[in-house]
């Protein structure tokens, strides 16, 4: 019951609701980004959603548009200021997301979203993460974030989609305000977010 009805009317009314109570937060953070990295404020990028559907997903930008001398971008940890490390680390920049939420391409909780050229990658098992929409914030995100492995990852997204219920999600919500305000998990041992997934996981 919860899964299949009450889940994403609970994700209607609770998106709908943070816009609002948040909108001064996302006015100022729009200003800060658009005075300090430039236009566009939002970042726009395809990501694969529930049964590899594809949708744009929104978030604030946190990178410059550097490039070298053959006008290929800059690596991430160079591109990535200083303010966008705070926006990264506060996951300011993952507001826009809400709208995701209330057009139906997102839920709060769920794997997170990943790069559609990931999808030729996956082997049966991971691929049951997009049986479900993605998440705002998901089972991984509150279990390591961008510390844990792939592989990690990956077995945290595949177990919520057989363990969805309303005092998971809950839990997971809960979860999420702690690692946010003690900034947990937020780059990799190696990376200034998370190492590209080149499909060497295997089960």
């Amino acid at each position: 019951m919860y899964r299949r009805y009450i889940k994403w009317m609970l994700d209607f009314i609770l998106s709908l609701m943070a816009i609002i109570i948040l909108s001064p937060v996302l006015i100022l953070v729009a200003i800060l980004v658009r005075t300090k990295l430039g236009s566009p404020v939002i970042f726009k990028q395809k990501r694969p959603g529930k049964d590899e559907k594809i949708f744009t997903l929104y978030k604030f930008r946190t990178m410059t548009d550097e490039r070298d001398e053959e006008g290929n971008l800059l690596p991430d940890d160079i591109r990535l200021t200083r303010f966008g490390k705070l926006l990264r680390s506060t996951s300011l920049d993952e507001l826009p997301e809400l709208f995701n939420i209330l057009k139906g391409d997102m839920a709060i909780v769920g794997p997170r979203p990943l790069l559609v050229r990931y999808l030729p990658l996956y082997n049966e098992h991971q691929k049951h993460r997009h049986d479900v929409r993605p998440g705002f914030t998901g089972y991984a995100q509150v279990n390591g974030r961008n510390s844990i492995t792939w592989e990690e990852k990956f077995n945290l997204d595949v177990e919520y989609t057989h363990k969805i219920s309303f005092l998971l999600d809950l839990r997971i919500i809960l979860k999420t305000i702690k690692v946010v305000v003690i900034r947990e998990g937020i780059s990799s041992d190696t990376s200034a977010t998370m190492e590209e997934f080149r499909g060497e996981v295997r089960m």
